[in-house]
């Protein structure tokens, strides 16, 4: 079942050790009144006349603070415009974007013989910075054709603040090389690290098997009520805590 976005009260933890072999200090904050935080759906919330975002149900987040009226957008793909009015009905200004991967249905370029929008069409509207792990620039730059003057390269453990609100970026290198997760306020947004059942593929361009099991035995230690949005809708859940995902996720029986 979904988990409800109701507020709740979380302690904060650690993160096991990152690629550099540290320990990664996850913030955690109970300001859930101040927290913005939107889940939009392709396909239904946004491009909804889109056949392709219909199928690939990605997730878009759109993650800020309410008290300055400031967000971030995760992922955004396929109809930039219409993400960008949603949190503009909401208040909200986007002042920078946070890609897990460079892949097309996260951050725009070709894919199935078909182009879609992402960051370049979203600068075209916003003059933000778009956060990237630095391992995955290059490949950025080459599916979306932005320069790199645009992008802000980042560490595992680096911070993003947005207004009041921290996000902290986690490198889980295996889907692609620069692949990156973000936790903010007991929520782990993690791109195509990790579904609710199941993990991103491993035989891609740039793919890692062997990262990719060192990046799932990290997230494995993440709390158990850290509640899991995942990069696309391939459950009937669009969340779920980690503690339920570790018992229905096949593959952290094989870690």
């Amino acid at each position: 079942m979904p988990v409800p976005m109701t507020p709740y009260r979380i302690v904060v933890g650690l993160i096991s050790a990152d690629i550099d072999g540290k320990r990664t200090l996850v913030h955690v904050s109970t300001n859930d009144d101040r927290l913005y935080f939107r889940q939009l759906l392709s396909g239904k919330d946004f491009a909804a006349e889109d056949q392709l975002a219909q199928q690939m149900v990605n997730f878009v987040y759109a993650v800020g603070d309410r008290t300055t009226g400031e967000c971030v957008l995760v992922d955004p793909a396929y109809a930039v415009n219409d993400i960008v009015d949603v949190v503009e009905a909401d208040d909200m200004t986007v002042t920078g974007v946070l890609a897990t991967h460079y892949h097309p249905d996260h951050v725009g370029g070709s894919m199935m013989g078909q182009d879609i929008e992402g960051i370049a069409a979203l600068l075209e509207r916003v003059d933000c910075p778009i956060h990237i792990h630095g391992d995955e620039c290059e490949w950025v730059c080459k599916t979306t054709n932005v320069g790199e003057e645009h992008l802000v390269s980042h560490d595992s453990g680096d911070v993003v603040t947005v207004g009041s609100i921290d996000i902290t970026l986690l490198h889980t290198p295996g889907h692609t090389p620069g692949s990156q997760c973000f936790m903010v306020d007991g929520r782990l947004i993690a791109g195509d690290t990790l579904f609710l059942e199941g993990c991103g593929r491993t035989d891609l361009p740039g793919s890692n098997p062997v990262q990719m099991g060192e990046s799932l035995r990290r997230l494995a230690q993440v709390p158990d009520d850290t509640i899991l949005f995942p990069g696309h809708r391939y459950s009937a859940a669009s969340s779920a805590t980690m503690e339920m995902v570790k018992q229905i996720n096949f593959v952290f029986d094989q870690l």
